[in-house]
Formats: structure tokens, C-alpha cells, sequence
């Protein structure tokens, strides 16, 4: 499998204990929603497969995973921080009308007061809310995804519009 066949779902964190555990922290915000019967590992550009043993998931966007041949700690290390991948086809199919923040990224962003800052070239997850990252002026400008801050998401011209708070921007262009 080459990665662009491949659907990125999150990495390793740690090992568990000595029987070869690993800890998943997942980017995808449903992991209870995947198929993760196998899992593939990005290990020196090539897509390789694991046989899931037995997971569990947590409530933290993480799981515990046992892989087939994967019985000790030490052959567990070579996992750790590696980006981990479904096939394409095991992706859930989305409903048309279910929209993630995850979706904005490669939307072009303006602010009521700025105007246009640029598109999103990245948007992250952290535990309390969604990060957009924008390029703007040369620097990586970053702001939180929330109802107070969106104005107005047009997915047809896929644009949104924000009001950010003021000095915002200018933390990251004075600093």
C-alpha cells in the first residue's frame, strides 16, 4: 500500500508494560466509528501492516493495542511515534450534511477587521477545542475554531469568516 492510499488516524505514543502493549493516540475524531482489524505504521516510507490482537479504547482519544508478533517490549519500541494508517476503504462514509472542523483546512480565512489572512494550512485538535493554522505574512498565525469566533462558513466558495480578538494578530506579527 502506498500512502496516498492510506488514511491517517493518529501515531504512538507508548508502550505498555512488558508484553508489548502500545498506547494509540488517535487524530480522527471517531475512533470508535473504524475498522482497526489492521493498522499500517509508516516505517521508512513504506506502508507496513499490523494485525490487531485485541484493542481497547479510552475515553481520551486513545487506545490500548496489542498487534500480532508484537509480544515484548522491546519489538513494541520500534512503534513508538510512528504515524498509523487505515486503508482508504475502511474510512467511514460521512453523511453529506456532517461537518467537522477538520474539513475547513484549505479554506481561505478573512477577518471582519483584517480582511483576507489566508488559507488554513493545518487545523489540530487539543482536548478543549480545535486549532486553525494560517499562513500570514510569512508567519504561522494560530486561533481557536469556536461558535464566538466564526461568523460565517461557506462551504460552496469554501471561505470563512472570523472575528478575531483584538491583539491577537498582532501577538504573532510584533513580537
Amino acid at each position: 500500500m502506498k500512502t496516498e492510499e492510506a488514511f491517517y488516524i493518529g501515531y504512538i505514543t507508548k508502550t505498555k508494560g512488558l508484553k508489548g502493549e502500545v498506547q494509540l493516540y488517535f487524530e480522527y475524531d471517531e475512533p470508535e466509528a473504524l475498522d482497526l482489524d489492521v493498522v499500517f505504521a509508516e516505517i521508512n516510507g513504506k506502508m507496513v501492516p499490523f494485525f490487531v490482537d485485541s484493542y481497547k479504547l479510552q475515553n481520551n482519544n486513545t487506545g490500548n493495542f496489542y498487534f500480532e508478533d508484537i509480544d515484548h517490549i522491546d519489538k513494541a519500541q520500534t512503534l513508538l511515534k510512528k504515524k498509523i494508517y487505515i486503508a482508504q476503504d475502511k474510512v467511514p462514509v460521512r453523511d453529506e450534511d456532517d461537518f467537522h472542523y477538520n474539513d475547513l483546512k484549505g479554506y481561505l480565512v478573512s477577518d471582519e477587521t483584517r480582511g483576507e489572512l489566508g488559507e488554513i494550512i493545518e487545523i489540530n485538535e487539543y482536548p478543549q477545542q480545535f486549532v486553525a493554522t494560517v499562513s500570514f505574512q510569512n508567519k504561522e498565525i494560530l486561533f481557536p475554531l469556536n461558535e464566538d469566533m466564526i461568523v460565517e462558513i461557506d462551504e460552496d466558495n469554501q471561505t470563512l469568516l472570523i472575528d478575531l480578538p483584538d491583539g491577537l494578530l498582532d501577538i504573532y506579527l510584533n513580537p
